[in-house]
């Protein structure tokens, strides 16, 4: 479907193209997944509570173990969601709508793909009272990443799996446990959104600069990530209130995962190196 400055429909299909396939989720390991997520996410939200004593007001997790595929569909939702003032207002109409569409849907649709092959879990943060709420408030994982990480690495998939469910239960219970953090973050979204222009040319401009970061080798992922690309002067500044924000999660949550990974997690000191490295 083409809305605004992106056709999504061709987003999706280019992303996926990028993304490419995993043969070992078609394996038995891929099966693997879905059962130790189910054990791991659960006992992940205890071990978590024990060391933070947070309560979440959304009640218990719920995981999902999804392909690169799914997590491009859940992204592009996102997208469309945060992107609503701009699609709503854009005035571009007829031939060059059409084709400025089509190069927006091109570059993002890569972007997309590039990220899908890289993300091993999320957890769902931003909620909408418009959207069914049992698609809301999830935890993912990215099973071909998951098992592809696992084999480059020689990984102990049971480890490895309880290690990440740590890590995104953590940012779980700190966003749906501590009452002002997602009100807060929420906050400063809507600033965010508030403060969107309806300029399509923003948006390919962003898009072609990642495209060009990655092809020059830099990290588009650095100094703000993607959103970065697309964003006026007050969202910078915004997204550097954001970042502060995160920054103090991330610390929160390394020492959180650190004394509720110990004594079941043998090899997680391995693991936070091996990923703060993949991300550099």
């Amino acid at each position: 479907m083409t809305e605004g400055p992106v056709d999504w429909e061709l987003a999706r299909r280019i992303a996926a193209r990028v993304a490419g396939d995993e043969p070992l989720s078609r394996s038995y390991l891929g099966d693997s997944l879905h059962k130790d997520f189910a054990e791991f996410t659960p006992l992940a939200e205890e071990l978590v509570g024990v060391e933070t004593r947070l309560i979440s007001t959304e009640g218990s997790a719920r995981a999902r173990v999804i392909d690169r595929e799914g997590w491009i569909d859940a992204n592009i939702r996102s997208f469309r969601r945060l992107l609503r003032p701009v699609l709503a207002e854009s005035s571009d109409s007829g031939t060059t709508k059409s084709i400025s569409s089509k190069v927006a849907a091109a570059e993002l649709g890569a972007v997309l793909g590039w990220m899908s092959r890289r993300v091993l879990g999320q957890y769902d943060l931003l909620l909408a009272e418009d959207e069914d709420r049992d698609e809301q408030d999830l935890v993912y994982y990215v099973g071909p990443n998951v098992l592809a990480i696992e084999k480059k690495f020689a990984f102990d998939p049971k480890q490895f799996r309880l290690w990440l469910a740590l890590h995104e239960l953590t940012h779980r219970s700190q966003f749906t446990g501590v009452p002002w953090l997602r009100p807060r973050f929420l906050e400063l979204v809507n600033q965010m959104l508030d403060e969107v222009e309806p300029d399509p040319d923003r948006l390919k401009q962003g898009l072609q600069d990642f495209v060009r970061m990655k092809r020059d080798g830099k990290d588009p992922m650095a100094d703000g990530g993607v959103a970065q690309l697309f964003a006026s002067e007050r969202q910078k500044e915004l997204l550097d209130a954001v970042g502060g924000m995160m920054s103090l999660v991330e610390g929160h949550g390394d020492v959180t995962m650190s004394r509720a990974a110990a004594g079941h997690v043998p090899h997680a000191q391995r693991f936070h190196r091996v990923m703060q490295e993949r991300r550099n």
